[in-house]
Parts: C-alpha cells; sequence; structure tokens
C-alpha cells in the first residue's frame, strides 16, 4: 500500500477515475488506518487553500480538521474574495495560488472549474463537490460500508433517488471496489450514460456489477446498504415541486427498508431533507450509519490530503 500511496503524490482528484481501482483501495485502507491509529502529522508547513462556491458544512469543517490534525494550515476563500471566472479567469487564479500554497480543495457548481483549475495548477487539486461529481463524498461512505460490513467485494449496494453527481461517484467507487451497485431511479433521472459505461468497464475487472433500476423494491431487494440523497440539489430549486412529485415513491421509509437485508446499513451524504428522501425513523434508527458517514468525511480526507501533498 505504501508503495501505491507514494504514486498519488503531487496528482489530481477531479473525479474516481483520476484513481484507478488499486489506488482507490489504498485509500480507502489508509483512511481506515488513520482513524484507527488517530493518525496525525505528515503535512507540517503545507498549506491548502479552500475554494467555496456553494455552502458547505461538512466540506468546511473536515477539510479544515484535516489540515489541523496533520500538521499543515488551511486558508477558507469565500466566493465573495475570490469569484472565479468574474474577477479574475480560473487559469489566472491557479497560477497564483499554485505559487503560494502546496494544494487547492474547490466546491464548486461546474466539473469545468474544477478541470479547468487543474489544469492550470501545479500543485494538487480536490475536488470537494461539483456538479458532476463528489468523490471525497464516497470515499467515506464505502469507508462506512467497510467498517459496518466488511469487504466490500461482493456486497449489494444500492442507491435510490436521483442519478446525481453523488450516484455518479459512489457508482463509479463501487465499481472499483467489486460491489454490486444498483441505482433506482425514475425514468429521465438516471446517472450520466457515460459514467455508467465507465462504471461497467470497471465492474468487468473487478468481479462487480452495474444496474439500474426504476422500481425502489426490486433495487433494495437483499441490500448490504441502502443510500439516499436530496431529490432537489443545490441549484434545482425552481425544480423542487415537479420532483417531489417525480420522487415520491422512492423515500427510504421503514416499508422499503423491509426488502433489504434484516442488518442492512442506512447511508446519506447529508443535509438531509427529513420527511422527503427519508424518514426520521430510517435516520434514527438502528440501521442508520449516516453519522459515521459524516465523521469519516474527516479520515477519508486526511488520507487524500496526505497521499496528494505530502
Amino acid at each position: 500500500m505504501d508503495t501505491i500511496i507514494s504514486g498519488l503524490e503531487g496528482r489530481d482528484l477531479r473525479a474516481i477515475s483520476d484513481f484507478t481501482p488499486a489506488e482507490s483501495r489504498a485509500i480507502l485502507d489508509l483512511a481506515i488506518g488513520m482513524k484507527r491509529d488517530r493518525h496525525t502529522g505528515g503535512l507540517e508547513g503545507k498549506t491548502l487553500a479552500m475554494i467555496f462556491e456553494k455552502p458547505s458544512l461538512r466540506t468546511r469543517v473536515t477539510f479544515d480538521v484535516a489540515m489541523t490534525q496533520l500538521g499543515g494550515h488551511s486558508i477558507y476563500l469565500q466566493p465573495a474574495e475570490i469569484n472565479l471566472g468574474v474577477r479574475e479567469p480560473v487559469n489566472d487564479a491557479a497560477r497564483v495560488l499554485s505559487r503560494v500554497v502546496d494544494g487547492i480543495m474547490i466546491r464548486t457548481f461546474a466539473h469545468k472549474t474544477v478541470v479547468d483549475l487543474a489544469e492550470h495548477a501545479t500543485v494538487p487539486v480536490i475536488n470537494g463537490l461539483c456538479d458532476f461529481e463528489h468523490p471525497c463524498q464516497a470515499y467515506a461512505d464505502f469507508e462506512t460500508i467497510i467498517e459496518h460490513k466488511g469487504d466490500p467485494k461482493g456486497l449489494k449496494v444500492v442507491y435510490v433517488g436521483d442519478g446525481n453527481n453523488v450516484a455518479h461517484s459512489l457508482m463509479l467507487l463501487a465499481a472499483q471496489v467489486g460491489s454490486h451497485f444498483v441505482c433506482a431511479c425514475p425514468h429521465g433521472y438516471e446517472p450520466d450514460a457515460g459514467v455508467t459505461e465507465m462504471a461497467r468497464a470497471y465492474a468487468r475487472e473487478s468481479g462487480g456489477s452495474v444496474e439500474i433500476e426504476v422500481a425502489p423494491r426490486i433495487a433494495v431487494k437483499n441490500a448490504d446498504a441502502v443510500y439516499t440523497d436530496v431529490w432537489t440539489s443545490m441549484g434545482q430549486e425552481a425544480e423542487r415541486e415537479r420532483r417531489l412529485n417525480v420522487f415520491a415513491d422512492y423515500q427510504i421509509n421503514s416499508d422499503l427498508m423491509a426488502y433489504a437485508k434484516p442488518d442492512a446499513i442506512v447511508l446519506h451524504c447529508l443535509p438531509a431533507h427529513r420527511g422527503e428522501e427519508i424518514t426520521d425513523e430510517v435516520i434514527e434508527g438502528p440501521n442508520s450509519a449516516v453519522f459515521d458517514e459524516a465523521e469519516n468525511r474527516l479520515h477519508a480526507e486526511k488520507a487524500i490530503l496526505y497521499a496528494l501533498m505530502r
């Protein structure tokens, strides 16, 4: 694993596909080990610039704490302070930041912004969320799955809801580690076709599988982990009422969970719209691993930062 992690130094994490299956598994193992050993240090004297164009709780706090625990420092850049692409071009900002910091994390709207930033930066760029992927979340998700269920190879992981950025990263990582992934979503809300095909290519190599299913009860049958996200993401507020109707049958509730394995864990990347995509009964129930998952953002991001910025 040490050799694999060493090979990640100086690299970017724009999307799950930036890492090979072996590299992804090494990140997961490192995250689990860092949590177990309460790992500190390794990035002394290093600084991470954190660019936020979207509101944040988990991303802001976990990256900040991760850098502190690793012995480094983080700088929080609010939207009004940097205003990428308006106040100055992305490529200029990338060049300037690369001269004075050791890494850049960005939480933004457009995936193109992440790609452009990485193209022009000479330090590692980490995707803290964009409209196309949420890779750091997926690593925290599978860290949680491994903690609760053991080896992810052969596990059935079911995502119920909108085939969005979270679904993309989860599907790709599931396929890399050999899980059987099912996305239950209404017609017209499927994950991106290119991402699905990439995931199926990974699954052919890992022994996993990737399916898209309309009926949530069929999808959830015998699941080891059931995952959901909000039905209306930031930037989709105008679609809220329509989406509430479209996704009404995709709520994670006790009736739907009855189709999963009795010990299936429930996951949600948060924030949750309780009473919409998930009920209080489920998120507060004995099968919920939601708050373990939230904590594991810290440990997954520590592993990513350590691997890329040493």
